[in-house]
């Protein structure tokens, strides 16, 4: 059994690969396309995703909504601060697990001005994260965030957030907030190509899995069995399990769009069997992982050396994904969140 180490992961990105802004149209991307049972590679268009997908396939789409999680805040003295929240943990009370950015922790018991009078007391800390309490609000947490918050773009996207992004980091079918990043394969997707699939016969379902800022987290072990997952909260339903099954029944292929609709449906079926499930999840899939449900995997291009890879890597093959993304280097696809897409089917 090969034991994995993060460097086996490893591939030289020119920084000029690495997609700032998105695409003009949600569907203008480049597709590159990597055939699971040989290894072929085809350079096609997002467009072009109808033509790899057949009648009775199940398309699976993580319905999560990104939140404005950056906020502004200052402490009594004047002293600004950055709040970047991690997870809602209450949104009727108001209870966040959230990173800050300051030149000086705050201590607990500690109290945070934000925008409109409202105020966050520090309730703790636990390692880099503290759980606030935010009072004075006047309206929803997801209303006040939704006006007063900033899109949180990822950390390799280096410009401030602008009005576009408050749209185009969030797919057309985003419904239950909770995400601090986006399901980023999804973002290809537009009504007109929904519309389409589902005229050609292809069903979608849906799960959720609210997707942390440590999807960005590096491995900071060579040795992958030292690598502990971030964890995040997922949903799969009755009606997507129903689905999934009666796909396979049929001789249909569920077709993940994303890792995290992946780590959504492995996780579910951790038992051998998928079943309804709704908590956290750690699943950390590398190569020698052995997937129960998933037959195809629409993502995007992630990062040198990350779990997102590693994923990739264990649904696709070692040597035919690092072989796929050498040619994507080569032929310039555009990296990361609003980067080109890749189908393996």
């Amino acid at each position: 059994m090969t034991e994995w180490r993060r460097s086996d992961f490893h591939y030289d990105l020119p920084e000029g690969l690495i997609a700032h802004r998105p695409a003009a149209r949600r569907s203008d991307s480049r597709m590159l396309v990597l055939r699971t049972e040989d290894g072929a590679l085809a350079d096609r268009r997002f467009a072009d995703l109808p033509d790899y997908l057949r009648p009775g396939d199940l398309l699976v789409l993580n319905d999560t909504r990104v939140i404005p999680a950056r906020l502004e805040a200052a402490k009594p003295t004047g002293a600004r601060v950055e709040v970047f929240i991690e997870r809602v943990e209450d949104a009727a009370s108001g209870v966040l697990i959230c990173q800050l950015r300051a030149n000086r922790a705050p201590k607990p018991g500690g109290r945070l001005e934000l925008a409109e009078g409202v105020q966050a007391e520090v309730l703790g800390r636990e390692g880099r994260f503290f759980r606030l309490h935010l009072t004075g609000l006047t309206e929803s947490l997801w209303g006040y965030l939704e006006r007063v918050g900033h899109v949180p773009l990822p950390p390799y996207i280096r410009r401030p957030d602008d009005e576009e992004d408050r749209t185009r980091y969030q797919t057309v079918f985003a419904a239950r907030p909770g995400a601090v990043a986006a399901p980023t394969a999804g973002l290809h997707f537009d009504d007109a190509m929904l519309e389409r699939l589902r005229a050609d016969g292809v069903e979608t379902a849906r799960v959720t899995l609210h997707v942390g800022a440590g999807t960005f987290a590096p491995v900071e072990s060579d040795d992958l069995s030292a690598h502990t997952m971030h964890a995040e909260r997922l949903e799969v339903g009755a009606e997507t399990v129903a689905a999934v099954n009666a796909t396979h029944e049929r001789g249909g292929r569920v077709v993940a769009v994303g890792t995290t609709v992946v780590r959504a449906l492995e996780s579910a079926a951790a038992d051998g069997e998928l079943a309804p499930h709704s908590g956290e999840t750690r699943l950390f899939i590398t190569p020698g992982y052995r997937f129960r449900v998933v037959d195809g995997l629409l993502t995007n291009f992630h990062l040198p050396e990350s779990t997102l890879l590693m994923l990739v890597s264990a649904f696709g093959g070692y040597e035919s994904v690092m072989a796929a993304y050498r040619h994507a280097v080569a032929e310039e696809y555009r990296f990361f969140s609003y980067g080109d897409a890749m189908l393996l089917i």
